[in-house]
């Protein structure tokens, strides 16, 4: 995170003004971030979530050689989120998305079903397509 002009807007390396900062959705969390949890309930909400909710098979699949070594080049080749890069932003990559979801007949391990996104697009491609927060 960047620091902040006077307002409590972030300003990130080049000094232009980001959105302000916003509360953690975890409840009584006091921290303010820029996505929907700040970084400790992000992970404490996806260990739950790859935990009780992800399906078996994709939790081995994800865990397995072939798929972190292909995300870890993948996101080298591509550091940018492509949704971000749409709308004029560069903001960097940090998971690697199958454009047509493994669930849904999409290929795995093909670079064309494949894209890098922040978080915050990735959570909302996940939201529409109802495989995360959505119902499924």
């Amino acid at each position: 995170m960047g620091e902040k002009d006077p307002a409590g807007f972030v300003l990130s390396e080049d000094h232009m003004p980001h959105k302000p900062l916003k509360p953690c959705r975890y409840a009584g969390c006091p921290n303010l971030t820029e996505g929907t949890y700040c970084p400790i309930h992000k992970k404490l909400v996806d260990q739950k979530y790859n935990r009780y909710q992800r399906n078996q098979e994709a939790q081995s699949f994800y865990n397995s050689t072939a798929w972190r070594k292909l995300r870890a080049r993948f996101l080298i080749e591509h550091p940018f989120c492509v949704e971000c890069r749409k709308q004029g932003k560069l903001t960097k990559a940090t998971l690697v998305d199958h454009i047509v979801p493994i669930s849904k007949g999409g290929d795995p391990l093909e670079e064309y079903n494949l894209q890098s996104l922040c978080w915050n697009c990735h959570s909302s491609k996940s939201t529409s397509e109802g495989s995360r927060f959505g119902n499924k």
